[in-house]
């Protein structure tokens, strides 16, 4: 973990104040908070995370009450993710958001390997304080919305169709680290729709060559994970899903240094908008952000 100088300041909760595990009930009145925060959640995304990794999922309680949340994801170990900061605001400006943030800063750091990395998504007015925590801002993820409108690709098959075996050794060569749970767990998002491009088997991974996953959000959908071996493969995938939800609202997370990805984006049509600084605590990860079309989860990297 980064020294900073958050080293040396207190942590001890004003009365009243609990840090303790989310609870399952929970999840629900977390999700709202998410929403409310206008980040457009998909709506299983966190139930989806929390039955992989319950321990992951901090809460903050004022009088038993709930009032403060954050995950400290952990993917096996390898790579961290922190994410779901949300403090009612009624709680703010008292120093309980400062506790709990570098209360899960140690947290995920204790769950994850000596020198492995802890990677976040922060709201830009928040790079800064989260800079002072030892974070070092890598790129930007935009957020690229409209209505939805593609053809069927006749390359692109259902994801469905793709054994998961297949697709997790391929995410495990775009993701940070492997996440073999989780995937099997995000694919299976109820409602969720999956496309992939899938070859002769000459390109390796099985013949993989790209995959991308619709999920229902609260306004519309969100895409991702999303991950094609060029620009191409990735243009067959996009239209083949965007063309199942057509004239709906869709919402992609790209990374800028992805430019083909930006391309994409603006091609059919959707405008940016909402805009985060991926960061990270230790060595940036070695994944390819140039075949990366769309972030799995603001939240969960």
């Amino acid at each position: 973990m980064a020294e900073s100088m958050f080293d040396d300041l207190g942590d001890e909760l004003p009365p009243g104040y609990s840090i303790g595990a989310l609870r399952a009930d929970e999840i629900p009145t977390l999700w709202s908070w998410v929403d409310a925060e206008g980040w457009n959640p998909g709506v299983h995304d966190l139930g989806a995370a929390f039955a992989v990794d319950p321990d992951a999922f901090v809460a903050l309680r004022h009088d038993d009450a709930l009032v403060g949340t954050g995950s400290v994801y952990s993917y096996d170990g390898a790579f961290g993710f922190m994410g779901l900061f949300v403090l009612l605001p009624e709680h703010r400006g008292q120093g309980v958001g400062g506790i709990l943030w570098r209360h899960r800063h140690r947290l995920v750091h204790e769950r994850l390997s000596p020198g492995a990395t802890c990677g976040m998504d922060g709201v830009l007015p928040m790079v800064p304080f989260y800079e002072r925590g030892g974070f070092v801002t890598a790129y930007e993820d935009v957020r690229w919305s409209g209505a939805a409108q593609g053809q069927p690709d006749p390359a692109a098959v259902d994801l469905s169709s793709v054994p998961f075996e297949q697709v997790d050794r391929y995410d495990r060569t775009r993701a940070a680290a492997p996440r073999t749970a989780f995937l099997r767990r995000w694919l299976a998002i109820e409602g969720a729709l999956g496309a992939a491009v899938v070859d002769d088997g000459n390109s390796g991974n099985g013949g993989l060559q790209g995959y991308g996953l619709l999920r229902p959000a609260s306004d519309g959908w969100r895409f991702g994970p999303f991950h094609a071996d060029d620009p191409a493969t990735a243009e067959r995938i996009a239209s083949t899903l965007l063309a199942r939800i057509d004239g709906q609202p869709v919402h992609l997370d790209v990374p800028t240094p992805n430019t083909a990805a930006v391309a994409l984006a603006e091609r059919q049509g959707l405008t940016p908008g909402f805009v985060c600084a991926r960061m990270y605590d230790g060595p940036p990860p070695d994944a390819p952000v140039n075949r990366c079309f769309g972030v799995t989860s603001l939240e969960f990297g």
